[in-house]
Parts: structure tokens; C-alpha cells; sequence
């Protein structure tokens, strides 16, 4: 399997190839520079794998939520290069990634709540379970939200925080959830490419992918325009 992932939807801007077994990554947290940077990423992954464009299975992309025009990078690179080379797409969750990212990092966590900032006092956020498999399935939707406002399943124990939301508003959500183990918070953490290859080989492994025209950026908020 060979795939090209793209990751714009926050201040990190990255690209990765999945070749195989072999993965290899370009990642800066650049913010406003995405559109300068993500082609010449792709290029120089693509680049050392030893792959051209049209040898690539599918390419895998960020859809979000996050950033509005961070998400729209995302999806128009990916729409360009897989309408030029008949590619399929892989839309993959942003805060998927940020809940895969917990569980690499610790494979004993259970339940992880993902949360970005999504400015305008909200956060995007969901909550996402590892039942063994080591890829996190989605318990419930993605939503934007007050912080304040939020609820979680009792049935869940949240092992896991991370993301911007968490950096933000550190104190809510941890009155939220519960969880007072500040080394199990990473409010530094972002999207990353090479996640978002590993969950797109999933997903198109289980045949859930699109056509370019469907490669679309999730929003959450109908109202993208920033309040005065």
C-alpha cells in the first residue's frame, strides 16, 4: 500500500508517505505558511521513497475540524493531485489523529478526548476509544462546543487529553473529565501526516475512501465568520 497524507488543519504543517512498511514525514509548525510549504513536503517525501505520483494507491488528507483555512489547503492539494492522477481519497478526523497519537504514545490508554481550539470561546472535540486494536474508533460525534458546556458518558473514564483545547482550557476540561494526572495531558499536541497516513491505510483497507469531487474539509460550525 502506498499513500500520500496531507495535514494542514492547524499550525502544524506536514506530509508523510506510507510505502509499505517504510514511513517517512515533513513536519513544521509554520502557521500562515501552509501554502508555501505542503507541495514542496509532498514532493521531497514522495521524493524519498522513490515514488511518483502515479504510482500511489490513494492520497489521505485532514479534513478537520480546525483551522477554516487550513482545512481548505488540505482538501484542494489533495482534490488537484487525485483528479490529475485518478486517485482515490481518504478523509481522516482531525481530532482521529490527535486520539491515535495517545494511544502510540501510551497502548495501554482505553478513552481519549481530543479536543481543539476552535477559537470563538469553543472547542472542537469528541471522544474516541481504543478497544485493543490499537486504532481508536469514534464513541459518540465530533462536535464544537463551549467548553463549559460539554458532557461526557459517565461510562467512560477518560484516560487521555490532548490537543490545543487542552492547553486553552486546561482547568474546564479536566473538571470535565476528571482526569488530574497532568502526565496524561498534552495540550502541545497537533496534527500529524504520518497519523494521518497510518489511519487513511486503515480506512481504505476497509474500503472507505472517496472520489476527489467528495474530498470535502468537516467544519463542524456552520458559521465559519469570526464574531467581533
Amino acid at each position: 500500500m502506498k499513500i500520500l497524507a496531507i495535514e494542514t488543519a492547524t499550525e502544524a504543517c506536514s506530509a508523510a508517505v506510507l510505502n509499505q512498511e517504510e514511513l517517512v514525514e515533513q513536519y513544521q509548525v509554520a502557521p500562515r505558511k501552509h501554502n508555501e510549504l505542503i507541495l514542496p513536503m509532498c514532493e521531497a517525501v514522495l521524493a524519498e521513497c522513490g515514488l511518483g505520483l502515479n504510482q500511489l494507491d490513494a492520497v489521505a488528507f485532514g479534513c478537520g475540524p480546525g483551522a477554516f483555512t487550513g482545512v481548505r489547503i488540505a482538501a484542494g492539494v489533495t482534490q488537484g493531485i487525485a483528479y490529475a492522477h485518478d486517485l482515490p481519497v481518504v478523509p481522516v478526523s482531525t481530532l482521529a489523529n490527535l486520539a491515535q497519537q495517545a494511544v502510540e504514545n501510551d497502548s495501554s490508554v482505553r478513552v481519549v478526548l481530543p479536543a481543539i481550539d476552535a477559537r470563538m470561546e469553543e472547542i472542537y472535540w469528541a471522544v474516541y476509544v481504543n478497544r485493543g486494536s490499537g486504532i481508536v474508533q469514534l464513541f459518540g460525534p465530533e462536535q464544537v462546543q463551549d467548553p463549559n458546556k460539554i458532557e461526557v458518558n459517565a461510562e467512560h473514564e477518560i484516560s487521555y487529553g490532548l490537543g490545543s483545547g487542552w492547553q486553552t482550557y486546561p482547568q474546564i476540561l479536566q473538571d470535565k473529565t476528571q482526569l488530574q494526572q497532568t502526565d496524561c495531558i498534552d495540550g502541545a499536541a497537533l496534527p500529524r501526516a504520518r497519523i494521518t497516513a497510518k489511519l487513511g491505510a486503515q480506512l481504505f483497507s476497509q474500503q472507505e475512501f472517496v472520489n476527489a469531487a467528495d474530498a470535502l474539509p468537516v467544519y463542524l460550525r456552520d458559521n465559519v465568520v469570526h464574531r467581533k
